[in-house]
């Protein structure tokens, strides 16, 4: 496909991880080194022990992630045992050399391991070359989705003996933690949108409710003088909105000053071996969506107060006390 600039296929197993006084459990990863390298050219960055020259990783060597490496008091040269446990169920274990130490792939609690994929295949007893996951890097990483249909498309025809797809296409949004903790925040900030709609809501009607409750002789003397409804309803609605602008505004400046004063004073916090800097940004179109929902909000909440105000009657107003 000519949209797809490199890929590498993987073997993808569990084992169990050995350094004669201890063991743990890690997640690894056969792949060729040379296509691993085209298709993903910032694992080799990410070694933080070991060199950074030469192939990825050869037959017979092993990259650990820095968490066990740290845990396990286990370095560059030393001599670990593998463990896994094939389709069959018997167990097959294997001795390697520590290549070099990688910092998290996956996220700070990241587990992954990487060793060559004949040797994977060895550890699994695989009788002949067989795949678990195919990694695609694209020229133009804006392509992603037409060509995630065109593989979808090309590569559904074929089908495991139980008549469901043989091989699922997956991007690395669906794929990456990172997505997903993105998502989940996505979902928790419209639940916060949601309740702030529901408090503008509240507290614009139950000040109209009290402007039409404590205004209730004035209204019937508007009224008795010839106003009508339909303007005494126009009043309140026009208070309502004015309270939504006024909101908006307000709102809008504190928000605006405060977002200005975090890009200037910036926030830093470790994230892993990295520091994250929190430089907040809010798009025009977001900020001009949210005041015009807001003044949507404060009108909409205004009609029945100033339904009530245009409906009353004028002798039964003036008589209030």
């Amino acid at each position: 496909m000519p949209a797809v600039q490199a890929w590498s296929v993987r073997v993808k197993l569990g084992a169990m991880f050995s350094n004669s006084a201890e063991t743990t459990s890690i997640r690894l990863n056969g792949i060729d080194p040379d296509a691993e390298d085209r298709a993903t050219p910032g694992l080799r960055a990410r070694l933080v022990d070991g060199g950074r020259d030469g192939p990825l990783v050869a037959p017979g060597q092993v990259l650990i992630p820095e968490l066990i490496a740290r845990g396990m008091k286990v370095k560059v040269g030393d001599t670990v045992v593998l463990v896994a446990t094939n389709q069959d169920g018997s167990v097959n274990g294997k001795n390697f050399t520590v290549r070099g130490v990688l910092e998290p792939v996956t996220g700070p609690g990241g587990r992954d391991g990487y060793l060559h994929i004949d040797d994977a295949r060895e550890l699994l007893r695989m009788e002949r070359a067989e795949a678990m996951e195919i990694a695609v890097r694209l020229h133009d990483p804006a392509r992603i989705a037409r060509v995630e249909q065109a593989l979808i498309a090309q590569l559904g025809e074929l089908k495991t003996k139980a008549g469901t797809p043989a091989i699922e296409v997956h991007t690395w949004e669906a794929l990456s933690p990172f997505a997903n903790i993105e998502r989940m925040i996505d979902i928790m900030t419209l639940f916060i949108k949601i309740m702030l709609v529901a408090i503008v809501l509240v507290s614009v009607m139950n000040v109209m409710l009290m402007a039409v409750y404590e205004r209730i002789r004035e209204i019937g003397t508007i009224a008795a003088i010839g106003t009508r409804p339909r303007r005494i309803l126009g009043l309140f609605v026009s208070e309502g909105l004015l309270l939504g602008v006024i909101g908006a505004a307000v709102g809008t400046a504190i928000s605006l000053a405060l977002i200005a004063v975090l890009n200037v004073w910036k926030l830093n916090f470790p994230f892993g071996r990295q520091v994250v800097t929190l430089a907040p940004t809010v798009p025009p179109l977001e900020v001009a969506t949210i005041v015009a929902l807001v003044l949507a909000i404060a009108v909409a909440a205004s009609l029945q107060p100033a339904w009530k105000a245009s409906r009353m009657d004028p002798i039964t107003a003036l008589r209030h006390l």
